[in-house]
């Protein structure tokens, strides 16, 4: 057994959702997970924004719209007047909560992130239900697994992976004849049981958790693009997919980045040995990217780039006779949660960048007790991933000196055996990227 997940544009329209419905029936007994419909979800927190500013007919006419929009792809999906009332039925459901909010919304009682996730999780609802009404009209035996009744989170956040694996393996014995699962991406319960989700990109997540506690053969993630590129096709031509990656090299290129995958999908594959292959629903023939845990050695693999770094520099003349120093200044950004991407020490001082500046004032204002601080930001982080342990020689040099007169403000290397980091301003990020392909590639 396999689980294929597919994303948004993937199922974006009726014609789409057809497409999908024959990869999956080609592809034999598997589970499919859903993403809701490509701005669907956009939608979703455009109404939840208008309810939460208590504007409730900016709201109904949001929905309207949404409404609308639906109501043309059940006609343009489903053939019989049967299929269509079935599908319809299951998504006015979604239509009429999403409506008591309208009843509710009111300054005495406030919209709250709970109500705001029960919204957000009709989207993959009726994705799913759509899918499910063409696979019955097909005369498939598709059997419906709600993500509500299986997948839940501890108060961390993290998954409960035993309870999804007992709850999950029961509901699939409830259908012994089924010839395709089909279920939702991104939505989950929380440990209390009130509907939660798994961030954005969560279908990602689903699809690797499904995957690690069934231990299937593989985890597919179907997109619009043919497997993880080299560079960012946005702005280097002639870029390629990567053939094979290792978990760890997909971990940093997700984080860093590449938006293909989602940064959470790699750790359950990883940890229960489940290879994940990358593929693009319209070129299914394409072999995209497989990713597991053996690549190949002794070769630089992909570059990408996280926008919107903020770099922060601490710099103390008692550093070398502070004891404690370091351990004060990372937990000022834990005590405001923040997390920290690039790290760099010396003598005198530590740099660090965030990707979050919401609590940066704060961060800073308390770094001022223990020295001086100073603040970049518009600045973007170039990853350089591929077998780079320390043995390799040559390989971090060749990346440095790609750059040439580029600015550099960081560099991260050692922390990992699979990336080197360079900080650089964003007026000079393209040029980076296309300066490293040449180099590194070509």
């Amino acid at each position: 057994m396999k689980v294929l997940k597919f994303g948004g544009t993937s199922v974006g329209s009726p014609e789409r959702m057809r497409h999908v419905a024959e990869l999956a029936l080609e592809r034999g007994r598997n589970i499919v997970v859903l993403s809701a419909m490509s701005g669907t979800t956009n939608a979703l927190v455009e109404i939840s924004d208008y309810l939460y500013k208590g504007n409730i007919p900016g709201a109904q006419e949001t929905l309207n719209a949404l409404e609308a929009k639906y109501d043309v792809v059940v006609r343009e999906l489903l053939g019989t007047l049967g299929a269509r009332a079935e599908a319809l039925r299951a998504i006015e459901r979604s239509w009429e909560l999403i409506r008591t909010y309208f009843e509710r919304g009111d300054r005495r009682r406030p919209f709250t992130q709970v109500q705001e996730k029960e919204i957000l999780a009709q989207g993959e609802l009726i994705s799913t239900a759509l899918m499910f009404a063409h696979m019955r009209e097909r005369g498939v035996r598709a059997a419906m697994l709600s993500a509500l009744s299986f997948m839940r989170t501890f108060d961390s956040g993290e998954p409960d992976m035993a309870y999804i694996r007992e709850k999950l393996m029961v509901l699939m014995e409830q259908q012994p004849d089924a010839e395709l699962f089909i279920t939702q991406g991104f939505i989950c319960r929380d440990s209390s049981g009130k509907i939660s989700n798994l961030q954005r990109g969560g279908s990602d997540y689903t699809a690797s958790i499904i995957g690690a506690v069934l231990d299937v053969e593989e985890i597919q993630i179907w997109t619009d693009i043919d497997g993880m590129h080299n560079n960012d096709p946005r702005f280097v031509e002639g870029t390629r997919p990567v053939g094979r990656l290792h978990f760890e090299e997909a971990a940093e290129l997700a984080y860093f980045g590449a938006k293909i995958l989602h940064p959470n999908c790699v750790l359950p594959a990883k940890l229960h040995n489940i290879p994940v292959r990358l593929l693009n629903t319209m070129e299914p023939e394409a072999p995209g990217t497989l990713i597991c845990n053996t690549a190949p050695d002794g070769t630089i693999k992909a570059i990408a780039a996280k926008d919107g770094i903020t770099a922060i520099k601490i710099k103390s003349g008692r550093m070398l006779v502070a004891y404690g120093f370091l351990h004060k200044v990372f937990e000022t950004f834990e005590d405001h949660r923040t997390s920290i991407d690039m790290i760099a020490t010396s003598e005198v001082g530590v740099t660090v960048t965030v990707d979050n500046d919401s609590h940066l004032v704060a961060i800073v204002d308390e770094l001022k007790a223990f020295g001086t601080v100073s603040v970049d930001r518009d600045m973007v982080i170039i990853c350089v991933v591929g077998d780079l342990e320390w043995h390799n020689a040559g390989f971090e040099a060749r990346a440095v000196a790609a750059l040439g007169n580029i600015p550099i403000r960081m560099i991260s290397y050692g922390g990992s055996n699979y990336n080197i980091s360079m900080l650089v301003h964003k007026d000079d990020k393209v040029e980076a990227l296309r300066r490293l392909s040449a180099a590194l590639f070509n």
